[in-house]
């Protein structure tokens, strides 16, 4: 993608996404990732209807009448996006859509909701190893940047390690995290981090998919490519049994994948590039809202 063609989708991507937050998401993003406790705010005088228990009795005593400790949330939080940019994420069915460049519109939304809130958002973006590393700040300029980063990012190696993207962002948080981890999961082996790191952070994981890497159509003999190893296969999709086979393949990897969600007991958000993404994240947003 040419720096105009990118200015151009920033643009455009900025506008759409502020107008869903403004709107849409309104109340949605604040209502489920509240702040991580209290803070003391201020001492002041008693007042009828105050909990006892709040009674600063060493105040009380020095000024001859009763004080309370007001305490705030702690609102602040901090986000982070952990973004795949392998190269199976640059395939998209659709002549104008990709995966990456879905997983670049959710990442802003998210990142603009979380700055309406004052809370900070940093990015990682991995292939099988990490390449790209911005550090949670605020502002809209920095989410800008994000923006610009994922979508001028160009991936130095072809295949995907979620396991050691989600190793290095434990090494470099310091404190409990809102984690979005969007990815097509074309990788193995990473359940045991993902407990991990479902303990420490509030995990969340965005699967993003498209139609044909779940069904083939009837279109006679194609060649097939795998786009991390380069393989490559020629298959008669004219076959009424190998189309349904290929279904039940990735059905099986499917269910392998929401299993590994569950066992650690992480939410997780299903995107498809060929639907409007806004129904599930807000599906989304209102079901964890409603289980706390």
């Amino acid at each position: 993608m040419k720096e105009k063609e990118i200015l151009k989708k920033i643009r455009h991507i900025e506008i759409f996404t502020n107008r869903l937050v403004n709107t849409v998401f309104a109340g949605e993003y604040e209502s489920v990732f509240k702040g991580q406790g209290i803070t003391f705010d201020e001492v002041r005088e008693y007042q009828v209807g105050d909990e006892i228990r709040t009674i600063d009795w060493n105040v009380t005593a020095r000024m001859g009448q009763a004080y309370i400790k007001k305490y705030v949330e702690e609102r602040e939080l901090v986000m982070m996006l952990i973004v795949d940019m392998s190269a199976s994420t640059a395939f998209g069915s659709s002549l104008d859509t990709t995966k990456a460049e879905i997983a670049a519109e959710i990442a802003a939304l998210l990142a603009f909701s979380a700055i309406r809130n004052n809370d900070k958002v940093g990015l990682i973006c991995f292939t099988d190893t990490v390449e790209h590393y911005v550090a949670p700040r605020k502002g809209k300029r920095h989410v800008l940047r994000i923006i610009r980063d994922i979508l001028h990012f160009q991936p130095r190696q072809p295949g995907t390690d979620i396991a050691s993207a989600l190793a290095f962002a434990e090494r470099v948080l310091k404190r409990h995290t809102v984690v979005f981890l969007i990815s097509d999961f074309k990788d193995t082996g990473y359940e045991k981090q993902l407990r991990l790191s479902s303990k420490r952070h509030s995990l969340i994981a965005i699967t993003l998919q498209d139609r044909r890497e779940a069904e083939i159509p009837n279109v006679g003999l194609i060649e097939l490519e795998d786009a991390e190893t380069g393989e490559r296969i020629i298959v008669d999709t004219r076959s009424e049994q190998g189309r349904q086979l290929y279904a039940e393949f990735n059905k099986k990897i499917d269910a392998e994948r929401q299993q590994a969600f569950r066992t650690s007991q992480i939410d997780s958000i299903d995107i498809r590039t060929d639907e409007p993404y806004v129904t599930p994240l807000i599906r989304f947003f209102r079901q964890r809202s409603a289980r706390h």
